[in-house]
């Protein structure tokens, strides 16, 4: 059973970073795809990064030069790092892991960016 908690959610001021971390469980190697999706309030769940299976990244257009997905797959434990934060990030932030055939989500952590 395959599952993923995330972490490193909070309240910061607009400019400011947070590292969210998503600890995923029940997954035996590195070979995974992986991305952050966020869904605000009143809108669609979007992608915000993704790190391929060999290791390319992707990011929505908004998000590049200012996050940075990762991965320890000593720990299998997924990163976004995200700097420079605005207003408009606000949103519950989804770790989401495809692996052998199948999506799981986490449970989602909550950005709030506000002054």
């Amino acid at each position: 059973q395959v599952q993923l908690v995330e972490s490193g959610g909070g309240l910061v001021q607009p400019g400011g970073s947070l590292r969210l971390s998503c600890a995923a469980s029940g997954i035996f190697g590195s070979m995974y795809a992986t991305g952050w999706y966020r869904q605000a309030p009143g809108k669609e769940r979007e992608l915000v990064a993704r790190l391929s299976t060999f290791g390319s990244t992707d990011y929505v257009d908004s998000a590049k030069g200012r996050f940075s997905i990762s991965k320890d797959n000593a720990k299998n434990t997924v990163f976004l790092q995200m700097n420079n934060l605005k207003p408009e990030d606000t949103a519950v932030y989804y770790c989401n892991v495809l692996y052998r055939g199948n999506a799981y989500w986490g449970q989602g952590t909550q950005v709030t960016v506000s002054s």
